[in-house]
């Protein structure tokens, strides 16, 4: 695969560092490649965009699913996955995360993360959406994700590895064979480094997040601009299933006109015996899967949103009255503080809920060792697209996800001997290839995304939001085409850059996939086609900036690199 020859417009790099592996992201899936390369004795320097400790994992609630409990077993973990994912998971992909993780789990705990256990010692578990035995572990009650973080930040600071902090990734630096060299990037602020620089390093792994800001209303933190899948449909990289956006579906409601961030009720309450009801008190999930509230996240948000069509109403609710003070500021302490914050005491009253965007399912193809379809460049955690979503992610798959293929490149880098290849990167194009959009482009496009492309979609809708991405596209290119103009470059107009790359492929692919399947819900074709879609959408960006798309022809997915090609 041969890079596309396009960059994000900024300055030449001011500085450099050498190192034979560059991690870009600071979350589960990060810090452990990062761990794990520097135990086996590769210089690594970890790059993130904000601290160390504020990326989406320290936002994970519920926790992290693996055949741990007494009578479970990966093949148990495996048909629940296979089933949420409609169709559409890498059955090997699966089978490696179902079968790696429970030991994967364990050194993570032996690395020093904390869960909460239960009477007898053991690992205390819950149930979440889709699972149909209690194996998700969590900590401090509804505080997993930062528990994780913790640990992960402390292991590598105690190790005094090399980091890199509010730093934003730029373009992936690439030699004359089309490997990859490195990574640009931009700090923000004061510091060892500033300004734009370079990390020059052989092999680059991507574990930047997702896209949740695409969208006006998300779970996702500030920094979730989509920049790894960006950066990487810039190097070359096919990306796949970006259409399979999971829009979590107890979300607490703000208001109509909430836009950003909004707080997450986690699935572990629905497991821990939470109803959804409507503003009548009905259980409206009832009859319509087995699992009612617990059905896998899909038929969960489907059916709060059909209810709150039926009713012309702007949400439903979460009724855990039943659960009781005590167990409310024990279990979920986090939650029941952000409720409060807003007003809402759940222990006295139903919490108002809605679905709002939370996880990408889909993003940059790799294959089950994390390698992408450009030589050296590999990714993992939720920018990554391994196979194992499918159409629709299993509750608590994500941290597994991001250990199991995070400790699998580790282990690819180290047995390949990439990292002795010392890096020749080709210099930085003069003219930029790219034009950047002006910062309040960001606000268009998050509106565009959630009136075409949200919860519910169909041809007209998608078309209208192709359209109007368009046309902030086509702007921005002739105005440099015509006089060589783009915005100043700076970090709110590459995050909108990388922003509208990302809706683009997404709405494509929304487009190509004509039928309804997981989390993509199409009102015009509301059949699950397994005939003609049982097969992923891949999408890659060519040099002049069109998008090029196909279909697989199956549902697995075809090698990531030409055998003569892989390290």
């Amino acid at each position: 695969m041969t890079s596309t020859g396009i960059r994000l417009h900024a300055p030449a790099p001011g500085w450099s560092i050498d190192a034979d592996v560059v991690v870009v992201g600071s979350g589960v899936a990060g810090l452990t490649a990062a761990l794990r390369c520097e135990a086996a004795g590769l210089t690594t320097v970890v790059v993130t965009k904000a601290r160390l400790d504020d990326g989406s994992t320290r936002w994970a609630q519920g926790g992290i699913a693996a055949a741990l409990g007494e009578g479970d077993t990966p093949e148990q973990h495996l048909d629940d996955t296979l089933v949420a994912g409609a169709g559409l998971c890498d059955e090997e992909a699966v089978r490696i995360l179902v079968t790696e993780g429970p030991d994967a789990v364990r050194r993570l705990i032996a690395t020093g993360a904390q869960f909460d256990e239960s009477g007898d010692g053991g690992l205390e578990l819950t149930r979440e959406g889709g699972h149909h035995r209690r194996r998700i572990a969590h900590a401090g009650g509804d505080a997993t994700g930062a528990e994780i973080s913790r640990a992960l930040v402390e292991a590598v600071r105690a190790r005094g590895m090399r980091t890199v902090e509010n730093a934003l990734v730029l373009d992936l630096l690439t030699d004359a064979e089309g490997r990859a060299a490195g990574v640009t990037l931009h700090v923000m602020g004061e510091g060892q480094h500033d300004g734009v620089g370079a990390v020059h390093a052989p092999a680059v792994v991507l574990a930047t997040g997702g896209m949740g800001q695409v969208f006006s209303a998300t779970t996702n933190p500030a920094v979730s601009t989509g920049d790894g899948v960006a950066l990487a449909l810039r190097a070359g990289a096919e990306v796949s299933d970006l259409e399979f956006v999971q829009f979590h579906p107890t979300v607490l409601f703000l208001g109509p006109d909430a836009e950003g961030q909004q707080p997450l009720v986690s699935e572990a309450v629905r497991g821990e015996g939470a109803h959804l009801v409507d503003a009548d008190g009905v259980r409206f999930m009832l009859g319509q899967h087995e699992l009612a509230e617990l059905a896998p996240r899909d038929v969960v948000a489907k059916g709060i949103v059909r209810r709150m069509l039926d009713q012309d109403a702007e949400h439903m609710y979460l009724d855990a009255r039943h659960f009781g003070a005590e167990m409310w500021e024990n279990r979920f302490p986090t939650i029941l503080a952000a409720c409060r914050a807003h007003g809402i005491d759940p222990v006295t009253r139903p919490v108002p809920v809605a679905p709002a965007a939370h996880y990408a399912s889909g993003g940059v193809r790799t294959d089950s060792h994390g390698r992408t379809t450009v030589p050296g460049l590999y990714a993992c955690g939720e920018v990554a697209c391994t196979g194992v979503h499918g159409a629709n992610r299993l509750a608590s798959n994500s941290l597994l996800e991001g250990l199991v293929y995070a400790e699998r490149i580790a282990a690819d880098i180290a047995a390949t001997g990439l990292h002795a290849r010392v890096p020749q990167p080709l210099p930085t194009a003069e003219r930029p290839a790219h034009p950047l959009l002006p910062p309040e482009a960001r606000l268009a496009i998050q509106r565009i995304m959630t009136r075409g492309a949200g919860v519910l979609r169909s041809e007209a809708s998608l078309a209208e939001a192709a359209d109007r991405l368009h046309r902030l596209h086509a702007d921005a290119r002739d105005a440099l085409d015509e006089n060589g103009k783009t915005a100043e470059p700076g970090v709110d107009t590459w995050e909108a850059t990388n922003l509208l790359c990302v809706a683009r492929v997404l709405v494509e692919a929304a487009r190509r996939r004509e039928e309804t399947r997981g989390c993509h819900w199409r009102e015009d074709r509301p059949g699950r086609d397994d005939t003609a879609w049982r097969r992923h959408i891949v999408v890659r960006l060519n040099p002049d900036r069109s998008l090029a798309v196909r279909t697989t022809d199956t549902t697995d997915f075809p090698p990531t690199l030409p055998q003569a090609q892989e390290q």
